[in-house]
């Protein structure tokens, strides 16, 4: 049977029923990042995909903590192919209207806390391998699942697989893109400013140094601030500052029960995208350099900045891939033949300012692309995908199995 008919038989082999029922199931399985509990699903995935003929192993990548791996080995001479996903979720905030455990479905979408970022393509994945054996499909190349823990940290799961050794020559990273084929993506990185100043009782601030103040005129400089390096329209793109905390007082404990005393130390955390030809030290020297600008203006300007690294949190850097690679043209015209149109494809918003474990992927020589369900519902109250988008990414997952490694 020629490769066509062969993905053909594939996507339509898909069971959409099977795939909520075990999404649903994914979802009721709390499975925080960094709080130990991925132990549970990794074990669930594990049941599952051996039950599949597949070779799992579970990984410990800190204690109570398993990527789950999964292989399905082909006959020999063909590619290989990496579907890649993190089991680890956001915790589920105030503002839920639905149970984020409960899996609950109705007509247009399926909902929890995960379900998008990015439990929705980890099953589509085994959905996508039982359609390709429900289909007879002999491939010559491996299939690896690899459901891995810690992508919220920076990627620690993906990272620990690689130095284990497992890699594909190909691969696809679910997250969720609303079926978009994302070829590029920002680097991440999280930095820590801090403005000093000179306390005085309210009656004498004319001799203080008020570090909130100074705050307020280091915050949009920040933000409206450029970074070095290569200035292509796509790459500018990608960069952006955004403050995610703020705290002003007294000393290293930022003291406040004493409002009419100067803030002497006023210190924001801040998340900063940037692109390919920059890297950390890069962005953090451009910081520098402004600050010495701003310095120049403002005598009484006090302020130091740093990196936020180390620990369980890893660094994940700007992703690329062309547009014309064979795994990239294979996902698009999956795409289109399931859909009936083409998908988005490059440096596409609001996915483009993600980071992904395809970074860790592509640094270890392996090529592929960012493509998932979910995205315009991720990371808020009533967490939710629609169904279409599910359906469509297990059928396009399937054809992309079969074209990559029959």
């Amino acid at each position: 049977m020629e490769a066509s008919k062969m993905a053909d038989a594939a996507a339509a082999a898909v069971d959409d029923r099977a795939l909520v029922a075990l999404l649903q199931e994914m979802v009721r399985i709390r499975s925080y990042s960094a709080g130990g509990e991925e132990g549970t699903i990794a074990r669930f995935m594990q049941s599952r995909l051996s039950a599949l003929g597949l070779e799992v192993e579970l990984q410990e990548v800190q204690p109570g903590r398993f990527n789950c791996i999964s292989r399905w080995r082909g006959r020999g001479g063909g590619q290989s192919l990496m579907l890649n996903g993190h089991l680890d979720t956001n915790p589920a905030g105030e503002g839920w209207t639905k149970d984020p455990f409960g899996g609950e479905v109705d007509d247009e979408f399926i909902y929890g806390i995960g379900v998008s970022n990015m439990k929705a393509a980890d099953a589509a994945y085994v959905a996508a391998v039982q359609a390709v054996q429900r289909a007879g499909i002999r491939l010559r190349g491996d299939v690896i699942l690899a459901h891995v823990v810690g992508e919220l940290q920076g990627g620690v799961g993906t990272v620990h697989m690689l130095a284990r050794g497992v890699r594909a020559d190909r691969f696809i990273v679910g997250e969720p893109t609303d079926n978009a084929a994302l070829t590029l993506h920002a680097g991440s990185l999280e930095a820590e400013l801090t403005t000093h100043g000179r306390t005085r009782h309210l009656s004498k601030m004319e001799e203080g140094v008020d570090a909130i103040a100074k705050m307020l005129a280091v915050i949009p400089a920040l933000q409206g601030m450029s970074f070095t390096g290569p200035d292509r329209p796509d790459y500018r793109g990608l960069r952006r500052v955004g403050i995610g905390v703020i705290r002003g007082g007294l000393g290293p404990e930022y003291h406040d029960w004493r409002p009419s005393l100067l803030a002497d130390r006023c210190t924001i955390k801040f998340s900063a995208r940037y692109g390919p030809g920059q890297t950390p030290e890069t962005v953090l020297q451009d910081i520098r350099a402004l600050l010495a600008r701003l310095r120049a203006g403002d005598p009484d300007l006090s302020a130091d900045v740093r990196l936020n690294q180390g620990g369980q949190r890893m660094l994940m850097g700007p992703f690329e891939v062309a547009a014309d690679a064979d795994i990239v043209q294979t996902v698009i015209q999956a795409h289109d033949q399931v859909t009936g149109e083409a998908p988005k494809v490059g440096a596409v918003a609001p996915y483009k300012f993600y980071g992904t474990d395809a970074t860790h992927l592509a640094q270890a020589g392996m090529t592929g692309l960012v493509y998932g369900p979910g995205g315009k519902y991720n990371t808020m109250p009533d967490e939710r995908v629609e169904l279409r988008d599910l359906f469509d990414a297990a059928r396009v997952y399937a054809r992309v199995i079969v074209v990559t490694c029959a």
